[in-house]
C-alpha cells in the first residue's frame, strides 16, 4: 500500500506543473472577468485596468484573442449607454463645438456588418443658411445599394470647415457611435464629399486612412494635402473637366498623375480610379455617384504589411501601427516601414522615438522581432502579448480590430 501511494505522488508531482501551468495561462481571462463584475468599462476604469499585475501577465495567441473579445464586449456595453444621449440627438459635442448629423439605412444588412458612408457637404466660408442648405442638399446626392448613408452638419462656417482639427475627432466619434448602435463593420468605413465637403476628402482620407476602406473626393481642392498615405485604400477622384475655379480640374489631373507614379513604384499600393467628366463644371450632374459602388469593394485593411505615414497640419499620435508623440510631430513628418520575410524594416523615419504597436497579424509575437533601423542598424527585441496593451489601445481608440497586442520602443539615430 505504501508503495502504491508512494508511485501516485511521484506522478502527481510529475504532472503538477503542468496542471498547474495551464491553470496559470488561463488566470489572465479569469480574473479579467471576476475584476469587471460590475464595473462599466469607462475610460477611468481601463486606466485603472492598466495598473493590475494581471495585465503585465504574457499571453499565448488564442488568449490574446479570448481577452480582446471580452474587453470590447465590456466596452460596448458601456458605450450603448455613455453615447446613447448624442445619439439620440443626432448631435456630438466637443467643447464648445457641435456637429448635428443625419442618416439613413439603404438594403439588408450583411451578416458582417454594414457599410458606412460619411459624406461631408459643399458650402464653406459662407453665411451659416448656406451651409445649412448644401447640409440638406447632401442628404439627397446619394444612395448606397446597402449601408448608411450618414450627412454630418459642419461644426462651423469656415472656409475649411471640413478639414480642421476637431474633424477628426467627430469623426471618431461617428464611427463608434455607427459601430455600437447600427452594427456597422468598422472595416467598411468610407468618407465622400462635394466641392468644401471634396476639400475635406483631399485632408481627411490620407490622414486617417487607418480607419477607412477606402473615399471619394468631388469637386473639391485639396490644399496642402499629399497623397502618399493613402497606400492602404481605395480612392477615387471625381471632377468636372471643365471646374477652373481655383484650378481645380488641372490640380485633380496632377494628382491622378501622382498617384499612378506611386502605384507605379509600388505596385501592391495606392489602388485609384480617377474620372475627369467631360463637358462638367462644377456641378457633375451626379455622374460622380458611380464612386459609392466603386467605393463598396473596398475593406480596410487594419494590420497592412507596409505603412507610408506622412504628417499632416493636424498631426496624429497613431497611424496603423505605428506611433509617434504628437507633441514633437510636425507636418510633412515621415515614416515609412515595411515587414519583409518577418522583419520589421523602417526606411524612413522623421521621429527620434517610434513606437511599433504590434499584432499576430502583422509579424509572430512567438519569440524575438527583428527590426532594421533607417541606418542599417539591425535590433532584435524579445516581446509578449500582454492585457496591458490591449487595454491601452482601446482607451486610445473605441476600434476592436487595431488592438495591438505587445510594442517596441525605438530610438531613431538621426
Amino acid at each position: 500500500m505504501t508503495g502504491l501511494v508512494t508511485v501516485i505522488s511521484r506522478a502527481l508531482m510529475l504532472f503538477f506543473p503542468v496542471i498547474l501551468s495551464s491553470v496559470m495561462a488561463a488566470e489572465p481571462s479569469e480574473q479579467l472577468q471576476q475584476w469587471l463584475q460590475q464595473r462599466p468599462l469607462s475610460d477611468e476604469v481601463l486606466s485603472e485596468l492598466l495598473q493590475q499585475q494581471f495585465a503585465e501577465e504574457s499571453l499565448t495567441a488564442d488568449q490574446a484573442q479570448v481577452i480582446s473579445d471580452i474587453l470590447w464586449r465590456a466596452r460596448l456595453e458601456y458605450l450603448r449607454i455613455e453615447r446613447k444621449p448624442e445619439l439620440d440627438a443626432r448631435e456630438i459635442v466637443l467643447g464648445d463645438l457641435k456637429m448635428p448629423f443625419w442618416y439613413k439605412s439603404f438594403g439588408e444588412a450583411p451578416a458582417t456588418g454594414r457599410r458606412l458612408f460619411i459624406s461631408m457637404h459643399g458650402g464653406g466660408g459662407a453665411p451659416a443658411a448656406v451651409n445649412d442648405q448644401q447640409y440638406e442638399n447632401q442628404k439627397r446626392l446619394y444612395q448606397p445599394e446597402e449601408g448608411i448613408y450618414l450627412v454630418p452638419r459642419a461644426a462651423t462656417n469656415t472656409w475649411n470647415l471640413w478639414h480642421q482639427g476637431h474633424i477628426d475627432q467627430f469623426f471618431e466619434s461617428l464611427i463608434t457611435d455607427m459601430v455600437v448602435f447600427e452594427n456597422v463593420d468598422p472595416d467598411r468605413v468610407y468618407f465622400m464629399g462635394y466641392s468644401a465637403g471634396g476639400d475635406g476628402v483631399y485632408q481627411l482620407a490620407p490622414r486617417m486612412a487607418d480607419r477607412l476602406a477606402a473615399a471619394a473626393m468631388m469637386a473639391g481642392h485639396p490644399n496642402e494635402a499629399r497623397p502618399e498615405g493613402l497606400r492602404n485604400i481605395g480612392f477615387t477622384l471625381h471632377m468636372g473637366a471643365d471646374d477652373k475655379a481655383y484650378n481645380r480640374n488641372t490640380i485633380a489631373a496632377d494628382w491622378g498623375k501622382r498617384l499612378e507614379q506611386l502605384q507605379k513604384e509600388d505596385p501592391s499600393g495606392y489602388v485609384h480610379e480617377v474620372t475627369l467628366h467631360p463637358n462638367r463644371g462644377h456641378w457633375m450632374n451626379l455622374q460622380d455617384a458611380v464612386a459609392v459602388p466603386w467605393m463598396s469593394k473596398f475593406q480596410r485593411t487594419p494590420w497592412p504589411k507596409k505603412v507610408v505615414w506622412v504628417q499632416d497640419d493636424v498631426v496624429h499620435s497613431r497611424f496603423y501601427w505605428l506611433q509617434t508623440d504628437p507633441a514633437a510631430a510636425k507636418a510633412g513628418d515621415e515614416v515609412v516601414a515595411e515587414v519583409v520575410d518577418g522583419v520589421i524594416r523602417i526606411s524612413r523615419c522623421s521621429a527620434e522615438k517610434l513606437t511599433l504597436l504590434l499584432h499576430d497579424d502583422v509579424v509572430s509575437l512567438d519569440g524575438t522581432v527583428k527590426v532594421v533601423l533607417p541606418d542599417g542598424l539591425e535590433t532584435e527585441h524579445s516581446v509578449k502579448r500582454t492585457l496591458k496593451t490591449m487595454a491601452t489601445c482601446l482607451r486610445e481608440r473605441n476600434d476592436y480590430r487595431s488592438m495591438a497586442r505587445s510594442t517596441i520602443e525605438l530610438s531613431i539615430a538621426k
